[in-house]
């Protein structure tokens, strides 16, 4: 078996930082900080969890570098914030074998009332002031001992706001492409000259505004290409996350991430997966094209270990950005390097921590055990097992909808959750058809709800115990289901079981039936 491609090291800043795989965590808001911006012991925990788990470069969420009032948020503003941030970066490096980059931010004001601050309220000596706040961020940050620096030019904030084809702005800093990059570039050079040129500059910026009237990738090509010239040592591509289209709540400050911007920044389970990669395979074009190997981080619902290489072998990027599939499975990436997909705990896409971070409440991951706070580490090599009677797996239709029931599993440890594992086929080769993972669930609950069935379509389902490890015990046996083709539902449910062998599980290896 030839090499995986994840597992190639890369270096940043002409070789003076190597990052040990291709699997980055992009900077993912965390409601751990306080309101005061100081590192505390849960954002330590948090960060450590995930350096634990290999990712070759981790991003660790915004930190704003000037002293605005916000609500939870790490800081980078002054010196008093270096203690922290220096322990941070220390137990992290002792932690795996990642590199770690605090991503800097600054953002326009927003109220309670909807009004919100716009770049065109900004002067010539407030603009300057960005310019140098980025500076001094940045120099912290190679003084606190992180490996480089991500500055944030993405979504709502204000230098992607300056980057947007909507920036009001009438003087040199808007209009053409050319004055809407002038910010962006004046702070990379500023940072290039704070950190010298041996400190990886990092930049993330939206492929695609997702916005009326807002910019695409016709645009972001040669941002990109602007950006790498001023001295960026990579670039990273998300998508939409804007104001402009968020949703309105009385008494409460707009969420950029609630209109159908926000769903393409953090594409859901009604997305495919992949759903954003043409953005960074054609900035990725756009770099090539002028000559330029900057390195592209390309992000968007990237769920499987099979679609992670093929972003890498088809040049739709050379770093893969995965927040929500780590969120899940920190240890995802050491489990990809030993060979164990089978035991990674796939992320659902059901966008629960989305829906946290909106409402200020801290940001979990829905399939962790409740209160824990944490993803869950075991060394277990047990797997769980089914009740002397199996799993017992039902599959009833009514309604529009399938609904799976079976008996609980029990573990040695503790048990983590449920694979769901769905085929589709018709009614005559259903029981041939391979089943791939359709959804997960928390280990306190033994029921599902497919309601992404059709008339005339067979199903065929089975379900798979998983413990805190991500060990998987054996799958349960194969029901089907067959939906009936009238218009209306029928008054009793539809429920058939027709196999023994549950078949081919996707990921699955040495699969039994109980």
């Amino acid at each position: 078996m030839s090499p995986s491609p994840l597992f190639a090291p890369l270096t940043l800043a002409a070789g003076a930082v190597t990052l040990p795989n291709r699997i980055a965590l992009p900077a993912m808001v965390t409601r751990l900080s306080g309101e005061d911006g100081v590192v505390n012991g849960d954002i330590r925990a948090r960060y450590t969890r995930f350096a634990k788990g290999e990712a070759g470069l981790i991003v660790v969420e915004a930190m704003a570098v000037h002293s605005s009032k916000s609500g939870p948020l790490l800081r980078m503003s002054d010196d008093s914030f270096k203690p922290g941030l220096t322990e941070l970066a220390t137990q992290c490096h002792d932690a795996g074998p990642g590199k770690v980059f605090p991503q800097i931010i600054h953002f326009l004001k927003v109220a309670r009332s909807g009004w919100r601050q716009t770049v065109d309220m900004l002067s010539p000596a407030d603009i300057d002031g960005i310019v140098e706040a980025y500076g001094q961020a940045a120099l912290r940050a190679r003084e606190c001992g992180f490996d480089g620096v991500e500055l944030h030019m993405a979504h709502a904030y204000t230098l992607s706001s300056f980057l947007s084809r909507l920036n009001p702005r009438r003087d040199a800093y808007g209009g053409t492409l050319e004055n809407r990059l002038r910010l962006p570039v004046r702070v990379v050079e500023r940072v290039r000259h704070a950190v010298g040129h041996d400190f990886p500059i990092g930049v993330r910026f939206v492929g695609e505004e997702c916005i009326r009237n807002g910019y695409t990738v016709t645009d972001a090509g040669p941002i990109a290409v602007r950006l790498a010239r001023a001295g960026v040592d990579y670039v990273s591509l998300s998508a939409g996350g804007k104001f402009e289209d968020a949703r309105l709540i009385p008494g409460e400050p707009p969420y950029p991430y609630t209109g159908y911007s926000g769903d393409r920044c953090m594409p859901g389970s009604n997305y495919p997966d992949g759903a954003n990669l043409p953005i960074p395979e054609a900035v990725r074009a756009s770099l090539r094209g002028a000559g330029l190997s900057t390195p592209v981080i390309a992000a968007g619902k990237i769920a499987t270990r099979e679609l992670a290489e093929k972003v890498l072998e088809r040049g739709q990027g050379d770093v893969v950005g995965m927040a929500r599939a780590l969120l899940a499975d920190p240890d995802l990436p050491r489990k990809w390097r030993l060979g164990r997909e089978d035991a990674v705990v796939r992320c659902v896409y059901g966008n629960v921590c989305k829906a946290l971070d909106e409402n200020f409440r801290r940001v979990d991951c829905t399939l962790w055990p409740k209160r824990l706070g944490q993803a869950p580490e075991s060394a277990d090599t047990v797997a769980p097992v089914w009740p002397d009677a199996g799993a017992s797996l039902t599959a009833d239709y009514k309604d529009g909808r399938v609904l799976l029931r079976w008996h609980a599993a029990s573990d040695n440890e503790a048990m983590y959750g449920y694979q769901i594992f769905r085929g589709e086929s018709d009614a005559t080769a259903v029981d041939a058809c391979s089943l791939d993972h359709f959804a997960s669930v928390r280990a306190a609950s033994t029921r599902f709800e497919d309601a992404r069935v059709i008339g005339g379509a067979s199903y065929a389902y089975a379900v798979r115990p998983y413990d805190l490890a991500g060990n998987r015990g054996a799958s349960s046996l194969r029901v089907v289901v067959v939906v009936p083709r009238e218009h209306h539902a029928p008054t009793e449910p539809v429920r058939l079981v027709v196999a023994r062998d549950p078949g081919a599980l996707e990921g699955c290896a040495a699969v039994t039936g109980s």
